[in-house]
């Protein structure tokens, strides 16, 4: 690997930081530094409705507490505005995008599904009703490879359809704004949890559509309740404490398959993060889409 690797660290501030997410950050620090590269920080907080006042703040804080040092500036999507509407106004201009009024309950009534049936189209002009922005995909597979999932194939057309770019409430979507905000900063590696991988397909497309690179793509296992669910603040997940990282670092390692000697208990987090990198494997990740949160010794307990 050359030192033209740039990988990130994308947080939602949704709410403070929790074992999950910490998870990721550490498997896209420790990939990045192991390959000689730079690690970036974005945080995307362009869905005002859902985010937490002070969560950027706190999620910053705690990632310095955890040694989790990031390379130049912190990046924020919510100063992207301008640049995310003049991509719209492009794909719109082109047809490549088209403006949209129907509602959840048209689209079912439409498709009998989910799956949008490309019922506005041929709408390029401004509606007067509410309207959201989509971008038009095409009838056939998308096929990229993951370096943990493997193989990864989708036909955008029957599952799902023609996807929204900007919202009706005119909010920018999370796929227009990643797409858009990994090929401004040049990233070159997106590790992530894979409760993205199947948005990676859109990802994939857009950047197609919009001739942008298509970075390389590893989607980590999320670590899951006893009921399944990926952890977030929707199913409490609780946030990590401040007063000692050990703990919590080597809980991630373990679940990211990197065993982490003994004697590292109780090390500084600038130690363990050095073993990390320096061990760093990531063909040891497991190759699977969650790990239960009862399948590994919690570092609370």
């Amino acid at each position: 690997m050359t030192a033209d690797y740039i990988g990130r660290f994308a947080p939602s501030p949704t709410g403070p930081l929790h074992i999950g997410s910490l998870l990721t950050a550490v498997a896209s620090y420790a990939d990045a530094k192991a390959n000689q590269g730079t690690w970036l920080v974005r945080m995307e907080d362009i869905d005002p409705p859902r985010e937490m006042s002070g969560a950027a703040d706190s999620i910053l804080d705690t990632l310095q507490h955890y040694g989790l040092h990031w390379d130049g500036e912190v990046y924020y999507q919510s100063q992207r505005q301008q640049h995310y509407e003049d991509a719209v106004r492009q794909l719109i201009d082109t047809h490549q995008a088209f403006y949209c009024t129907c509602s959840r309950t048209q689209i079912l009534a439409a498709s009998g599904s989910t799956t949008y049936p490309g019922t506005c189209r041929q709408c390029h002009t401004t509606p007067s009703s509410p309207y959201a922005v989509r971008l038009q995909v095409i009838d056939r597979n998308i096929r990229f490879h993951d370096t943990l999932q493997g193989s990864m194939v989708c036909n955008l057309k029957q599952h799902g359809g023609d996807f929204v770019i900007k919202r009706k409430e005119g909010l920018y979507a999370y796929h227009l704004a990643v797409v858009l905000d990994d090929a401004e900063q040049g990233i070159t590696h997106v590790v992530r949890g894979s409760d993205l991988l199947e948005s990676t397909f859109s990802h994939w497309h857009l950047q197609t559509v919009m001739g942008l690179p298509h970075p390389h793509y590893s989607h980590l296992p999320v670590i899951v309740n006893h009921a399944g669910q990926k952890l977030s603040k929707q199913t409490y997940a609780e946030p990590i404490p401040h007063t000692n990282p050990a703990p919590y670092l080597l809980y991630c390692l373990h679940a990211l398959g990197q065993h982490p000697p003994q004697s590292l208990k109780g090390a500084s987090a600038a130690t363990i993060l050095l073993w990390a990198t320096e061990h760093w494997c990531l063909q040891s990740v497991p190759h699977q889409r969650t790990i239960r949160e009862q399948s590994l010794q919690h570092p609370a307990s």
